[in-house]
């Protein structure tokens, strides 16, 4: 997982409440169980004007220009800003992969669904809550500045604007280490590789019936 410190990246709004993780990445893109592939059908229904399928060939696929995405001032962003309720409906994990294949590394929203929001951590991506009037002064930020650009400094738990202003966020003391760190949940276990192999030679050692013997 790639580890997260500070991240300064360009602001993408997308205004709307109640994004749900099918129009974040559709249904029919979840027959695929890598953990590869998702970013060019992220919000898939919003961003082409025809039905994708698993496969197509994206790059030929014709564009809506009305989505934000879609447009020229917000190529390469890297931080999303949304409304409320964000990564609503069904708990897939695909939903998280697809933001991040696609270039996210920070969302920024009042609130989350809860089980996107703790998806989110496990694959390196930062859910960051702030409060529904500094997030809607932020649309309005973005909206007047081509270019706006906000910093996440994990460390300090702080969102920083170009004009100085500043805003702290919550995030769990775990968590936090874990994206500092760059290690999810089966990283952090094998941080104790040395201690679960002694304890497994240990274990065997004091009932050796546990292992099948070959002839």
């Amino acid at each position: 997982m790639q580890a997260f410190t500070t991240h300064r990246g360009l602001v993408a709004p997308l205004d709307r409440e109640n994004v749900d993780t099918d129009l974040i990445i559709p249904k029919q893109f979840l027959k695929s169980i890598k953990r590869s592939g998702f970013g060019p059908n992220l919000f898939d229904e919003l961003r082409y004007l025809d039905h994708g399928e698993p496969g197509m060939d994206n790059s030929t696929r014709p564009l809506n220009p009305e989505f934000v995405l879609n447009q020229p001032r917000y190529k390469g962003a890297s931080i999303l800003l949304g409304r409320k309720n964000f990564g609503c409906g069904s708990s897939r994990e695909h939903a998280p992969w697809a933001l991040q294949q696609f270039g996210f590394r920070a969302l920024i929203a009042p609130s989350f669904a809860d089980i996107f929001f703790n998806n989110s951590f496990k694959n390196g991506l930062l859910p960051i809550v702030l409060p529904e009037d500094v997030v809607a002064g932020l649309f309005q930020a973005v909206a007047a500045a081509p270019g706006y650009e906000l910093t996440v400094d994990l460390s300090a738990q702080c969102v920083k604007a170009p004009d100085g202003a500043a805003w702290p966020f919550d995030v769990d003391a775990y968590r936090k280490e874990s994206l500092l760190k760059g290690l999810d949940e089966i990283g952090q276990t094998l941080l104790h590789a040395d201690e679960i192999r002694a304890f497994e030679a240990q274990r065997l050692e004091r009932n050796p019936w546990l292992v099948k013997e070959h002839a």
